[in-house]
């Protein structure tokens, strides 16, 4: 199957320097690399020398330049936002094309995207889905520091504050540098490069500098020559990043209050905010015998630790590149059941996220839905229904034949006490049907019963084996020979693998005669676990259950589809589940776990329930 386009948008305003456009083009050039169509998108202001000119520094094609006429009639995978702070007509104008990932977003809207990737600590409340500094663009090969090397005499330094520096970092902690060599008498001690960068001023530098200070625009394939200085003074961002993983000490002076926030956040030793730090910076790294290697010694073993910490003191086993061009996302802005939108323009936040999902709860019906930016890791074949359910359930589906068939007689008991009266040989179609013991229940009491399941395997063996019809495919695209009217519909921890409930439903209700039955199964949140925690609940939720319901959620949902409830079963009580006691609860012969059991179903707190609905 082709899939569609990646977009890239950098951040390109003035005073936001140029690491957003070398992220994104690099982005652009790692995916392009990978056989994906990948285009960077840049506005018409955008143009000029320094891009042009930074794309020949980064070997981008500006053939893969996309402009505002390419991106109609064009089919967009997803659009990968690395916009610092995206505002809002922009996150829906870019919404409107495709699902959006946002990278390192530190904007009011943070918390209404999908997904968010964090490359760079954020000091925001609103966690990501992927937080990995490892995903910045670090140089395949290089020379690293050794972590035993001895500092150089006289000791290099480089001095980078990015492509622009517009709070002047770069000249003040040349001057500082320059007066402190003076005073101290140590003009030899140190050998200073300041990167000035393409976006910086063009014009000549005014200030009496030591003769030990070079400034250059450009070092060529500066990542991976780091490890040829002792130190880096910049300030947070990506070359701060870059020093840790070339094994250099980094010391940070911050433009802004956010950079020092962050950088604090984020462990780094930072002198403070400001032009006004650069004399502290000069006079904690000399001294009047010229360098403090003390402070140095200090400052490498810190750096080395934060290192390990962020993940970046080794190799990077995958490049951001190859994270997003593994995205297939799916995403909804609309409740999967009901259909009501989450927002009436901005999606409602969401309720959690985790690595390649996000969940939202609807505020009209309550069911909370799962977007994703991969697909399940998950199949329904053979291996399903005996490695996956042995390993869940301690023996294989077909071992557990006779507690299904067991509990199916229970629940078609339920059936038949809603059905008309005297209703000879009720027709039932049970979608997801797996191996059949639904359906040799349903045979047994006398209904006449049907099958669909997507596992070749599963409906083979209801047809050859239990003897009973069963069609392979997914309702509601491919029932076949089961299209017919129906007494009763079933679908028994199934109706969460759907992605959308909203024409599932609404197919079932056509094809079940009135005064006819819906009956399902499904994990509750309003139980125990979730009770406890909603946000542990749904990180341990199946990655295929695309919908997570509660007795509550179920009567509104389904009275919007045009069904009425007509029973809820409360099943899936777990003692040992319960905060703080369930620890004690283990055994089931046990006062304490008897007495949790009658708590949970008391007041209903078991982790599943079964709905009964009438049409």
């Amino acid at each position: 199957m082709s899939r569609g386009s990646v977009l890239a948008v950098p951040a390109f305003d003035p005073g936001l320097g140029g690491g957003h456009l070398v992220r994104c083009a690099a982005l652009v050039r790692g995916l392009r690399a990978l056989g994906r169509d990948a285009r960077l998108f840049l506005p018409a202001s955008a143009g000029g020398e320094f891009p042009r000119g930074l794309f020949a520094t980064q070997h981008f094609d500006l053939a893969w330049v996309a402009v505002e006429a390419d991106l109609c009639g064009k089919t967009w995978e997803c659009i990968i936002l690395d916009r610092f702070q995206t505002p809002r007509d922009e996150y829906l104008r870019w919404a409107e094309l495709a699902p959006v990932i946002a990278i390192d977003e530190g904007g009011v809207y943070r918390n209404r995207f999908d997904f968010l990737i964090d490359i760079l600590p954020n000091v925001s409340r609103v966690r990501p889905n992927i937080a990995d500094p490892s995903l910045l663009p670090l140089p395949a090969s290089f020379n690293p520091r050794p972590k035993d090397a001895p500092f150089a005499v006289p000791l290099k330094v480089l001095v980078s504050f990015g492509q622009e520096d517009p709070a002047g970092l770069g000249s003040a902690v040349a001057d500082a540098l320059s007066a402190r060599l003076r005073l101290a008498k140590v003009e030899h001690s140190l050998d200073v490069t300041l990167l000035r960068g393409g976006l910086g001023t063009k014009k000549s530098e005014t200030g009496n500098w030591s003769q030990s200070i070079r400034v250059m625009e450009a070092i060529p394939n500066l990542s991976e020559r780091l490890g040829e200085y002792d130190l880096i003074v910049t300030h947070f961002g990506l070359t701060s990043f870059e020093a840790l993983y070339a094994g250099v000490p980094a010391l940070l002076l911050s433009p802004t209050g956010l950079h020092e926030k962050v950088a604090q956040k984020a462990g780094f030793h930072s002198l403070g905010i400001g032009k006004g730090r650069a004399k502290k910076l000069a006079a904690v790294l000399l001294g009047k015998n010229g360098v403090n290697t003390a402070f140095l010694h200090k400052l490498k073993n810190h750096c080395n630790a934060l290192a390990a910490r962020h993940n970046v003191d080794h190799a990077p086993k995958q490049s951001l590149a190859e994270l997003v061009n593994s995205f297939t996302p799916n995403t909804n802005w609309n409740c999967p059941v009901c259909g009501t939108a989450y927002g009436t323009e901005l999606p409602s936040p969401p309720l959690d996220r985790f690595s390649e999902r996000t969940y939202r709860r609807c505020k009209h019906c309550g069911i909370i839905g799962m977007n994703r930016l991969t697909p399940p890791p998950i199949e329904y074949a053979k291996e399903y229904f005996f490695e996956f359910y042995q390993k869940q359930y301690g023996k294989t589906y077909i071992e557990d034949f006779p507690n299904l068939i067991a509990m199916g007689k229970r629940r078609l008991a339920v059936i038949k006490s809603l059905l008309p009266a005297k209703l000879a040989a009720p027709l039932l179609l049970d979608i997801g049907c797996a191996y059949g013991p639904f359906l040799a229940a349903a045979q047994d009491e006398g209904f006449s019963p049907r099958g669909i399941d997507p596992a070749e395997d599963a409906v083979q063996y209801v047809t050859q084996t239990l003897g009973i019809p069963a069609a392979q495919g997914f309702f509601p695209c491919e029932t076949g020979e089961l299209e017919r009217k129906y007494d009763a519909v079933t679908l028994w921890y199934v109706i969460e693998h759907f992605r959308d409930c909203t024409p599932v439903l609404a197919e079932i209700r056509k094809i079940l005669k009135p005064g006819g039955v819906l009956a399902f199964a499904t994990p509750s949140f309003s139980g125990i676990s979730g009770r406890a925690s909603l946000s542990r609940f749904l990180e341990n939720s199946p990655a295929d259950h695309w919908t997570v319901w509660s007795p509550a959620a179920c009567k509104k949902a389904l009275a919007m589809a045009g069904f009425k409830v007509k029973r809820v079963t409360i099943c899936g009580h777990h003692p040992e589940r319960f905060p703080v006691l369930g620890k004690y609860a283990r055994n089931k012969k046990g006062l304490l776990y008897r007495f949790l059991l009658a708590i949970s179903k008391a007041f209903g707190l078991g982790d599943t329930l079964e709905v009964y609905a009438g049409k």
